[in-house]
């Protein structure tokens, strides 16, 4: 599952946004969130340029802005807006891969760049894009190009605690009756990533099933 994905998921059964996401594992190498944050902290603008993470379109005098979180082109003020309300999911994510990478990834996201493009929202002008270039690459290779493999949703909406697995990097969001056939495979899921957890998770009243 690519982390973008959280941004739109809600809650199957009460529509609750957002869920908090646990991660256990990730199928990207770490070697790929390293290169990611070389090229960052390098801020090497011909490599970012040249992969075309980001598009400005020009049509009628008038620019616009869109990337592959922000598919549809919009304008700079709105682009601003929704890649800070990206941002502001990961806030919901909990990482517990042991992979220092990814941490370090988020860490960079949540405390370096989220302020940084606030601050460029403040005046926003085009022709100073690629004074921001680096953190709107980075913000898209994390969360666009980078795979979760295992992990849990929980949804924590009106008392809803139920929780969803990422298993082979498919995000099984079913309602509980379809969960049945899988309960046994759910629950061995849940028991072998039980470490991963903590004490105030399994003290919840969890739906449709605890260990």
């Amino acid at each position: 599952m690519k982390p973008w994905l959280f941004d739109i998921l809600c809650c199957p059964i009460c529509k609750n946004f957002p869920l908090k996401l646990y991660i256990f594992s990730f199928e990207t190498e770490p070697d790929e969130f390293q290169t990611a944050i070389t090229i960052y902290e390098k801020r090497d603008l011909e490599h970012i340029k040249n992969e075309k993470v980001i598009e400005i379109i020009e049509e009628n005098g008038d620019t616009f802005i869109r990337d592959e979180i922000v598919i549809e082109k919009t304008s700079l003020d709105n682009y601003l807006k929704l890649t800070l309300s990206s941002i502001e999911e990961l806030n919901n994510i909990f990482d517990k891969s042991g992979n220092e990478f990814s941490k370090k990834s988020i860490d960079i996201i949540n405390k370096e760049i989220k302020g940084r493009i606030i601050e460029f929202s403040k005046n926003p002008d085009i022709k100073e894009i690629d004074n921001i270039l680096p953190e709107l690459y980075f913000i898209n290779k994390i969360k666009i190009e980078t795979e979760i493999e295992s992990g849990l949703f929980l949804c924590e909406g009106d008392g809803c605690n139920r929780w969803y697995p990422i298993i082979e990097t498919i995000p099984m969001l079913l309602p509980d009756d379809a969960r049945e056939r899988y309960k046994e495979k759910e629950i061995d899921f849940l028991k072998n990533n039980k470490l991963k957890l903590d004490d105030e998770f399994f003290n919840k009243e969890l739906k449709p099933y605890n260990i």
